[in-house]
C-alpha cells in the first residue's frame, strides 16, 4: 500500500474555503469550509440541494479554484487536475468508439504504458469490478450497472490516491444501487483509497462512510461532522439495525432543518424585491 510519511496516502485538509462562482449575478457557492479527511477514509457529503456539495468536489478535484482558504493533498497545494485524484460522475465520460478494455486503459495510453502492459493492467481492474468476460462490449451494450463499473475501474487503474465520486449511483435502479455500493466497499476495502463521496440519499452516506459531513443551505458551510461507528465489513442488513436508524435520523434531522431555512430565506428575498404599490 502507498505511504504518504508516517500516514496514509490521499490526507485532504481544507482551510477557511470558499468558492465565488461567476456568472450574471456572482454568488458565493461556500463559505469557512474546514475539514481534514485521513488518508483512506471513506466520508460523504450530504445537504440540501444547491449547498455547494458538486462545487466542493470539484474544487478538489482541481477543476475549480477557491476563492481564498487553502487546500492541499499530502502536503501539496491543489493547483489543478492531476493522476493522484480521480473522479467519478453521475454519468459515466466512457468513449462510445471505445470497448469497456480500451476505455479502462486509455489513461495508461496517454501516460506512455506500453500496449501489452496497459491491456492486462486493464484486464485485471475489469476482473476487480466483474466485468472480465465483457471486456470487447462497447460502452452501448452495457447496462447503466455496467457502465459505472467500466468507469470506477478507468479511474482506479490509474492508482490515485483519492477517489471523488459526485452521486456516481443517482441514475441507477434501486436493486443495481444497491449493489454497486456493496461492489464500492468491496473495492475500497482492497485498495483503501481516500474516498470523497457526494450523494443526496442519507442510507447511501451511511451504509458507505466512516464520516458524514452535513452541509449547510447556500452558502454551504459544514454544519455538522458525523461519525459512523458501525462495524465493517457492513452487512446487507445493516439499514434496519436500531445505530444506523439513530444515524439516519440524527442526519435526515439536520438536512430537513436546513432545508426550511433555505425555504424560509428565499420567501423573504422574495418579499423584499416584490414592488411595494402605491
Amino acid at each position: 500500500m502507498t505511504t504518504f510519511g508516517t500516514q496514509k496516502a490521499g490526507r485532504i485538509e481544507l482551510r477557511d474555503i470558499a468558492i465565488h462562482l461567476p456568472g450574471k449575478q456572482r454568488f458565493e457557492a461556500v463559505r469557512n469550509i474546514g475539514t481534514t479527511i485521513a488518508g483512506g477514509e471513506f466520508v460523504s457529503i450530504i445537504g440540501p440541494s444547491g449547498c455547494g456539495k458538486s462545487t466542493l468536489l470539484n474544487a478538489v478535484a482541481g477543476y475549480l479554484k477557491p476563492s481564498s482558504g487553502r487546500l492541499h493533498v499530502d502536503g501539496e497545494a491543489v493547483s489543478g487536475p492531476g493522476s493522484d485524484r480521480g473522479m467519478v460522475f453521475q454519468h459515466h465520460s466512457l468513449l462510445p468508439w471505445r470497448t469497456a478494455l480500451d476505455n479502462v486503459a486509455f489513461g495508461l495510453k496517454m501516460s506512455g504504458v506500453g500496449r501489452r502492459e496497459r491491456r492486462a493492467r486493464a484486464e485485471e481492474f475489469l476482473r476487480l469490478v466483474g466485468l472480465a468476460e465483457f471486456s470487447d462490449r462497447y460502452p452501448a451494450q452495457l447496462s447503466g450497472g455496467m457502465q459505472q463499473r467500466v468507469e470506477i475501474a478507468r479511474v482506479l487503474i490509474n492508482n490515485p490516491r483519492v477517489v471523488l465520486m459526485d452521486e456516481p449511483f443517482g441514475a441507477l435502479d434501486a436493486q443495481t444501487r444497491e449493489r454497486m455500493q456493496q461492489l464500492l466497499l468491496e473495492i475500497w476495502g482492497r485498495l483503501q483509497p481516500t474516498v470523497l463521496f457526494v450523494t443526496h440519499d442519507i442510507d447511501e452516506a451511511l451504509v458507505l462512510s466512516d464520516r458524514v459531513l452535513v452541509m449547510t443551505h447556500r452558502p454551504g458551510r459544514i454544519r455538522e461532522e458525523i461519525l459512523v461507528d458501525l462495524r465493517r465489513p457492513r452487512p446487507e442488513d445493516i439499514t434496519v439495525s436500531p445505530d444506523f436508524i439513530a444515524l439516519k435520523k440524527r442526519c435526515l434531522a439536520l438536512v430537513q432543518d436546513e432545508v426550511r431555512q433555505s425555504l424560509v430565506g428565499g420567501l423573504e428575498a422574495a418579499r423584499i424585491e416584490l414592488p411595494v404599490e402605491a
